[in-house]
C-alpha cells in the first residue's frame, strides 16, 4: 500500500439519540446516531415511534377522526361531478363519430370504382 494516502482509522465513541454510548473504529471523529441496537424495534421487540415534526400526531389525529375506517371522498361540488359525467358522454360521442366515417369509406370507394368501370 502507498503511504500517507489513507485516512486515520481511530477509536471513536458513538452516541445515540436514546443516550446509549459505545466505542467503535471509524475515520470520522464524532458519530451521532438516531437509532442504535439498544433502541431499534427489531432488536428490542418494542415499537418506538420517532416523531419527525409532529407527523405521527398529525396522522393519529386524522386516523382517529375516521374511527379506523377507510373513507371515500365525495366530489367537492356537484358541478364538478356533472362536468365529469358530461365530458365522458362527449368522449363516447366523439369515439363513435370517429368509427362511423371508416364504415362509410369502403362504400364510397366501391362507388368510385364502379363509376370508373362504367366509363
Amino acid at each position: 500500500m502507498k503511504e500517507k494516502i489513507h485516512p486515520k482509522y481511530d477509536f471513536v465513541e458513538v452516541t445515540c439519540a436514546c443516550g446509549n454510548k459505545f466505542t467503535t473504529r471509524s475515520t470520522v471523529k464524532n458519530l451521532k446516531l438516531d437509532i442504535c441496537a439498544a433502541c431499534h424495534p427489531f432488536f428490542t421487540g418494542k415499537q418506538k415511534l420517532l416523531d419527525t415534526e409532529g407527523m405521527v400526531e398529525k396522522f393519529n389525529k386524522r386516523f382517529a377522526s375516521t374511527s379506523g375506517k377507510t373513507v371515500t371522498r365525495k366530489p367537492k361540488t356537484e358541478v364538478k361531478a356533472k362536468t365529469k359525467l358530461a365530458s365522458k358522454a362527449v368522449m363516447k360521442k366523439a369515439a363513435a363519430a370517429k368509427k362511423a366515417p371508416k364504415a362509410v369509406a369502403p362504400a364510397k370507394k366501391a362507388a368510385k370504382t364502379e363509376a370508373k368501370a362504367a366509363k
